[in-house]
């Protein structure tokens, strides 16, 4: 999607979107643009309410913002709109920005626009969205020039798509090795190199823990480094880290899944999150060195399956005796951490993981779990999430829970095997593998990443984290 400029409608045919906040529904005056009035008692403005009036040659597409809409809300109206009255939309289209729009306003409007066109139907024959043609270009009416901030949306939600199209996939199609050269071509387009470990690298890097979990699938597990460094980068550079969990498919391993297994295509959305902030960072050229790490493989059932009771050894050295092979997420985690500790040193480290059912029962559907010790950390993850509403809220890692994975065997267990506190615990657990690192960050959002909307009958990817890991590099 391009943008243009225009300075009124003068001679304009085509379909126009008019932003509207909310009045009141006894108002005396209609709400009037290029010459179309509309009664209050018709519409006045009230979210989630649009009203279309054809005249002059155009279809005029009156949508309600509310009163006190956030970004996510004004992202949601006009997805809803691109989404659900696509059949309004020409190859002529115009975007009436109000004067007293914020650039957050403009830009979450935007982007909403563009993620409408996102079909679940990826294998079924649709009819392609006005906004998808090459040579569509979106014109925004608006005395102030918003062509930065309209660029930015539009990344923002071709990340997004991107994530979409990786996490709703079915685990045929995204396996491991898809995900590694989604990483390799993405590299390659916008400025970050891609560097993949198979079986046999990981093997000779000693990726114990990374290597168990996959080492039931047929298919060959990845682990996926990602280096992005920004232009005029110096020894004063900030450097962060990111870990993403991608886990392709999970079967929950021999501690097969009783239950919502259907939906495990979704378990490596902590690295799809990853994948497209990476892409993100690159595309939008944030003065910021990023190092990414996405242990990628599927944790499937086998003759040679890892199982319950063994000890294997993790790439920092330290045993893990295996309570669960359905804990595999934070076994990976585990190994990307130290890899990346090791290996790259970043001063600050976020990992980002559909972790625990114990997250959604605590927050449900809401936010995820932001657990961390560094204040300054946990402040900027929040109000990045804030800005954009990707919500974070904290949960404690107090030295209480450490005895959740004291191992009598090895140096640490992979589950507690209790029925409360597992996200902490679970927390914990790579806390332990972070070697006291004084800026890291664990986010859980199991109960974010995947869930049920208006924009589709199942339940499909959401992309969070993909703007808030971006939005975080930025605010630092």
């Amino acid at each position: 999607m391009k943008i243009h400029h225009i300075a009124n409608l003068e001679g304009f045919t085509g379909t126009i979107l008019i932003p509207v906040f909310e009045t009141h529904s006894k108002n005396l005056l209609p709400t009037e643009f290029h010459g179309v009035e509309v009664p209050s008692k018709v519409f006045y403005g009230k979210k989630d309410t649009y009203y279309i009036v054809e005249k002059y040659d155009c279809t005029h597409v009156f949508i309600g913002l509310g009163k006190d809409a956030d970004y996510a809300a004004f992202k949601t109206i006009f997805r809803r709109i691109s989404a659900k009255q696509k059949e309004t939309f020409s190859e002529n289209t115009a975007l009436m920005i109000p004067e007293n729009f914020t650039t957050l306003q403009v830009e979450a409007t935007i982007s909403g626009l563009l993620l409408g066109i996102y079909s679940l139907g990826h294998y079924k024959k649709t009819e392609k969205h006005a906004l998808t043609y090459v040579d569509f270009s979106l014109a925004l009416i608006t005395k102030k020039d918003h062509t930065e901030t309209a660029a930015k949306a539009i990344k923002i939600a071709e990340a997004q798509l991107e994530v979409f199209h990786l996490v709703d996939s079915p685990p045929n199609f995204a396996t491991p090795k898809y995900l590694a050269e989604w990483a390799s071509n993405k590299g390659e387009k916008y400025g970050f190199k891609t560097t993949v470990l198979g079986r046999n690298e990981a093997t000779e890097a000693g990726l114990g823990a990374f290597l168990a979990v996959g080492q039931g699938s047929a298919r060959e597990p990845q682990f996926i480094i990602m280096e992005y460094t920004p232009e005029n980068f110096s020894d004063k550079t900030k450097h962060v880290g990111f870990v993403g969990k991608g886990i392709t498919f999970d079967t929950g391993g021999l501690n097969i899944k009783t239950a919502g297994m259907l939906h495990m295509k979704c378990d490596m959305a902590g690295g799809g999150a990853v994948l497209g902030a990476m892409q993100l960072i690159a595309d939008l050229k944030l003065p910021v060195k990023v190092t990414a790490i996405v242990p990628a493989c599927e944790n499937s059932v086998d003759a040679k399956s890892f199982l319950p009771s063994d000890v294997i050894k993790s790439y920092s050295g330290n045993s893990i005796e295996i309570i669960d092979t359905d804990a595999e997420g934070r076994l990976i985690l585990a190994d990307g951490l130290s890899y990346l500790i090791k290996n790259y040193k970043p001063e600050t480290i976020v990992d980002i993981a559909t972790l625990t059912g114990s997250s959604v029962g605590t927050f449900g559907y809401e936010c995820g779990a932001l657990f961390t010790n560094n204040t300054e950390i946990s402040q900027k993850l929040q109000r990045s999430g804030d800005e954009i509403g990707e919500r974070l809220w904290p949960l404690p890692l107090w030295d209480n829970y450490k005895s959740d994975i004291d191992s009598d065997i090895a140096d640490v267990k992979n589950y507690s095997g209790k029925p409360v506190a597992g996200a902490i615990s679970a927390a914990k657990f790579l806390e332990f593998f972070t070697n006291g690192h004084q800026s890291w960050a664990h986010l859980d959002i199991a109960g974010v990443a995947f869930g049920d909307d208006e924009f589709a009958k199942s339940k499909h990817a959401t992309a969070y984290g993909v703007h808030l890991l971006a939005k975080f590099i930025e605010n630092l």
